[in-house]
């Protein structure tokens, strides 16, 4: 069947479309909680068009029209009504990280030269300080807090304002090429950036993932994913576009029964939640002793879905219960993810597929789908897009450059990082891949990680990464180079699950304990090129630095690794 998918010039137009097309619709389902009382409030997309709409007049109103508008605070629907609020004909949003320190967010907010943010109330103590050292004149909170406007009031102030007949905002022209957001990127290896996208940007990224992945209006997503990183925001929209149903999660911890609470079918994660589900499952059979029954079913299962059989959802009926019941489909964004853990999902006949992308393309470039799957590749270049790779060596492998509709402006106020990385209209993502004869894209690593050897190899310290995470007791790790001499050794920082080891060895020592890790990197060492063994490691239960979408910060890790050691020999 043919899908029915618009193509819009703005995100105006998406939203007014979206609106129109599932007004009846549930867009989001909210819990609310009063001591042990538990409710919940379901949002038509018809009353989220209306509060928009509402919240942009007021904007206006208030004297923001083409001024710039940061947005902080964890998931929930009244970001996503100040991003469409501002974006839709008022201004410029400036979303902001959320677990940011109160030094950096000052930063942000002088550096975007926002002119108002919208906040929650955990942020009230640094928007004091924000008041005090920044430009920023408009504070509108997203909870009821004295001394500071509140989004519900402006909402109410715009529905009067529209019932009399202004339609400032309602008839605002876009201009879809001019900057509507401005997104820094995370900095896992230097200093963030701004990015300049614009509407076009945006809806050229949706329209092309709405052809590539099902997604149905029946589908209930669970925004996960940080609405301040790129796909959280994109991502959100693109589902939303579908007329599917958002809810919000409790927390990391809460995340299982929540999957259960609302049955979702669809999950968008990072690689360290989606690998450390999946370990859950696996270390749940174990601890059932169902470990070969569990292995015999998948061979039956697998070997009935070459006939077009699928038993998968009766067979794995009590596994698939723990995560809800409804799953269907997962993405991986962010990082790479251990293929073994993707194979496992759709093993379980959950579809998992990984996707690629920056800040800087709005982000998605490649994608997996239902029709598209390789497994360790991030899929094929979505419709409008075109990637090459940039001066491969004798394994196809070089930087991957990308061209479309979705690329960026640039970066604001950086004309030296913007010509790095844009010439000719190309997009060089600082990314290391190649391409197969079918057009799968593999991503093998980041230029700026890859560890050279005195003898000119290159050593991916993803690759590594993801045989150390398969370890069952490792929660992450890090490869890096340890300068010796005139070359590097390769070294491995590993955090492991003090819970499991606990559980597993009662009695076991420090100094056992990296003894048994040591014996188990002297195995996956035999199975590697000689170049490549892991020869120094540090063990931790402490996690790493990470970014809010759980990248590591590499270059703050390695820093602090430096300082731990100079301090250990002074």
């Amino acid at each position: 069947m043919e899908k029915d998918i618009k193509k819009y010039n703005n995100i105006k137009e998406l939203t007014e479309g979206t609106v129109s097309r599932y007004k009846n619709n549930i867009a989001y389902k909210i819990k609310h909680k009063d001591g042990k009382k538990v409710t919940y409030e379901e949002i038509t997309y018809e009353r989220y068009g209306n509060e928009v709409n509402a919240l942009g007049t007021a904007f206006i109103n208030m004297g923001l029209k083409n001024k710039r508008i940061a947005v902080i605070g964890k998931n929930r629907y009244e970001w996503m009504l100040v991003y469409l609020a501002t974006v839709n004909g008022t201004g410029i949003i400036v979303p902001l990280d959320k677990g940011l320190p109160e030094q950096e967010i000052i930063s942000l907010l002088q550096r975007s030269k926002a002119d108002a943010i919208v906040f929650e109330k955990s942020y009230e103590e640094a928007i004091k300080k924000v008041a005090e050292e920044t430009d920023v004149k408009e504070f509108i909170c997203m909870d009821k807090i004295e001394g500071y406007k509140y989004i519900y009031d402006l909402i109410d102030e715009g529905k009067k304002l529209l019932d009399a007949g202004n339609k400032d905002f309602i008839n605002a022209e876009i201009d879809n090429e001019k900057m509507a957001l401005l997104i820094f990127t995370s900095g896992t290896t230097s200093k963030s950036k701004a990015v300049m996208l614009n509407h076009k940007n945006i809806v050229s990224n949706i329209y092309d993932l709405c052809i590539f992945e099902e997604i149905y209006e029946n589908d209930v997503n669970i925004a996960f994913l940080p609405y301040h990183h790129t796909f959280g925001s994109t991502g959100q929209l693109f589902f939303s576009s579908m007329g599917t149903m958002t809810v919000y999660c409790d927390g990391l911890r809460h995340i299982q029964e929540n999957l259960k609470e609302y049955k979702v079918s669809i999950f968008v994660g990072v690689p360290l939640l989606v690998e450390a589900m999946y370990k859950k499952i696996m270390i749940t059979i174990e601890k059932m002793g169902k470990t070969k029954t569990f292995e015999r079913g998948l061979k039956i299962s697998n070997f009935l879905l070459k006939f077009g059989i699928d038993i998968r959802k009766k067979l794995f009926k009590e596994i698939l219960d723990n995560l809800g019941g409804n799953m269907r489909f997962v993405v991986n964004g962010a990082s790479a993810l251990d293929p073994k853990v993707q194979k496992g999902f759709n093993d379980l006949g959950i579809l998992m597929v990984q996707g690629y992308g920056l800040t800087e393309s709005s982000p998605v470039l490649s994608a997996e789908s239902h029709i598209y799957q390789r497994t360790g590749s991030v899929g094929k270049e979505l419709p409008s897009v075109k990637i090459e790779i940039d001066n491969p060596d004798e394994n196809g492998i070089g930087e991957v450059k990308a061209k479309g509709p979705n690329i960026m402006l640039g970066y604001y106020e950086n004309e030296e990082a913007t010509n790095e990385v844009l010439k000719d209209g190309w997009l060089y993502t600082g990314d290391l891949g190649y391409i197969d004869k079918d057009g799968y894209l593999f991503i093998t690593g980041r230029k700026k990680n890859v560890i050279v050897l005195k003898n000119g190899k290159n050593v991916f310290p993803e690759e590594l990464e993801n045989v150390i995470n398969h370890l069952k007791y490792v929660d992450e790790s890090m490869v890096y180079g340890k300068p010796k001499g005139d070359d590097v050794l390769i070294s491995a920082k590993i955090v492991y699950n003090e819970e499991y080891i606990k559980e597993k060895y009662p009695n076991i020592t420090e100094e056992e304990l990296k003894e048994m890790i040591w014996k188990d990197i002297k195995e996956i060492n035999k199975d590697l090129t000689v170049y490549k063994h892991i020869k120094n490691i540090i063990i931790t239960k402490e996690p790493m630095i990470k970014t809010t979408t759980a990248k590591i910060k590499r270059f703050e890790e390695i820093k602090k690794i430096e300082e731990e050691e100079n301090n250990q020999k002074a």
